[in-house]
C-alpha cells in the first residue's frame, strides 16, 4: 500500500511541474532570457545596458546581453571573434567596422545624442560677455563656433576676457576639453564639426582638406596635454568640480543625470555648439543574433523608453524626448534650435584627421 501511495504521489507531482511549466506557456511568461549576447559598446552606453530594468526589459524579450566597452575607434583593432554586436558612437566607426566584417547593410540605428558642450555658470556668462556664447536663461545657451575657433586660433587666455578677473578658477589658456580623437568618438567629431567651420562650410573629403585645417586641429588637441580616453571619464570629472571649465560630452549624459534629480549641478549651464556633429550610435551586427538585437533596440516601446531614461534620443520620434524631458528643459534645447548638424567625413579621412591633429 506505502508503495502504491508513493507512486501516486510521484505522478500527482510530475504532474503539477508539467502543469506548472504549460500554464507559464501558456500565460506568455518569457521573462528568462534565453540567447546571450555579446557586444562590444561605447562606454557611455555602459549604464544603459546595467540600467536593471533594460536588463528585464531584454530577458522579456529572450534576451541577455553580456557587454564590454571600448572606445568607438578603437573597436577597429579588436578581434571581434565570437561577438554578435559592435556598437559604436557613431556611424564613421560603424562603417568602418561593417566593411571589415563584410555585414550587409542597412545597419541598425537606434538613438542619437548631439554634443554639447558642459560649464559652470561662471565661464559661461563670460563667454556669452565676450561674444563667444549667446544664453538662454540661466542653464543652457548656444557656442558660437566660429568665435571660440578665432579665440582658439589666437591662443585667448581666460584672463584677456572681460569679466574672468571675477573668478578665480578661470585661468589659463581657453580651450574645450575633449577626447582623444584617435581612439575616442567625441572627439573624432569635434574635429569634423570644428573642420567643417574652419573650412568655409565644407566636409573635408580629401588630404588636401585635411592639410589646410590641420594646423587649427593640432591646436585645439594640443593645448589640452593628457585626454581621456572617455566621455564617461570626463564628464565624471567635470561634476565632481574637476578640470578644465568647459568639456565636451554628449547631450544623453547631461539628460541621464538631470533624470536622476542629481543636487549637484545647480551652477550647471549646458552649450550647444551651433555647428556639430550628431553621434548616432550605430549597431554593427556579426551575427544575425546580433542584427535581431539592434532591430528590437530600435523598434521596442519598452527599451526605447528606457533609452530615453538614459538621455538618448530615440531615431524618428523627438516626441518621445521631448516629453520625458519636459521637466529639464531650462538645461535641454529639446528641439535643437538654432544648431546646425553637418555631415561626417569618411572613417578615413576623420583618421587622418586625427592622426595630424595629434602629431
Amino acid at each position: 500500500m506505502r508503495r502504491i501511495i508513493g507512486i501516486v504521489l510521484a505522478v500527482l507531482l510530475i504532474g503539477g511541474v508539467v502543469a506548472a511549466v504549460v500554464a507559464g506557456r501558456e500565460s506568455g511568461d518569457t521573462g528568462t532570457a534565453t540567447k546571450t549576447v555579446r557586444a562590444v559598446i561605447g562606454s557611455e552606453k555602459a549604464e544603459f545596458f546595467a540600467d536593471p530594468d533594460v536588463v528585464e526589459a531584454l530577458a522579456t524579450q529572450g534576451y541577455t546581453v553580456r557587454a564590454e566597452t571600448s572606445g568607438s575607434w578603437a573597436m577597429e583593432g579588436l578581434d571581434l571573434k565570437g561577438y554578435d554586436l559592435a556598437f559604436p558612437s557613431s556611424k564613421a566607426p560603424a562603417d568602418e567596422l561593417a566593411a571589415k566584417y563584410e555585414v550587409r547593410q542597412p545597419l541598425p540605428r537606434p538613438f542619437y545624442s548631439p554634443l554639447v558642450v558642459v560649464a559652470h555658470r561662471s565661464a559661461a556668462d563670460v563667454l556669452a560677455r565676450n561674444g563667444l556664447a549667446t544664453l538662454d536663461g540661466k542653464h543652457r545657451g548656444t557656442l558660437k563656433m566660429a568665435a571660440y575657433l578665432d579665440a582658439a586660433r589666437a591662443d585667448r587666455t581666460w584672463q584677456q576676457l572681460k569679466g574672468a578677473d571675477r573668478h578665480g578658477e578661470l585661468t589659463g589658456t581657453l580651450f574645450i576639453a575633449s577626447t582623444d580623437p584617435g581612439t575616442s568618438n567625441s572627439g573624432a567629431l569635434y574635429l569634423a564639426a570644428a573642420s567643417y567651420v574652419e573650412g568655409g562650410g565644407r566636409v573635408a573629403a580629401s588630404t588636401k582638406d585635411v592639410e589646410a585645417t590641420a594646423p587649427l586641429m593640432r591646436k585645439l588637441v594640443s593645448v589640452q596635454g593628457a585626454q581621456q580616453s572617455s566621455t564617461d571619464a570626463a564628464f565624471r570629472d567635470f561634476v565632481s568640480g574637476a578640470g578644465n571649465p568647459l568639456v565636451l560630452v554628449y547631450e544623453s549624459q547631461v539628460a541621464a543625470l538631470l533624470g536622476q534629480g542629481d543636487g549637484g549641478v545647480a551652477d550647471l549651464t549646458v552649450l550647444y555648439p551651433d555647428t556639430t556633429a550628431n553621434s548616432d550610435h550605430t549597431v554593427v551586427p556579426l551575427t544575425e543574433e546580433g542584427r535581431a538585437l539592434g532591430d528590437l533596440l530600435t523598434s521596442e516601446p519598452r527599451l526605447r523608453e528606457l533609452a530615453v531614461r538614459h538621455g538618448f534620443r530615440p531615431q524618428g520620434v523627438t516626441a518621445e524626448f521631448t516629453s520625458a524631458t519636459a521637466a529639464h528643459a531650462a538645461y535641454l534645447n529639446q528641439q535643437l534650435t538654432g544648431v546646425r548638424q553637418v555631415p561626417v567625413p569618411t572613417s578615413a579621412v576623420l583618421h587622418d584627421m586625427a592622426r595630424r591633429a595629434g602629431s
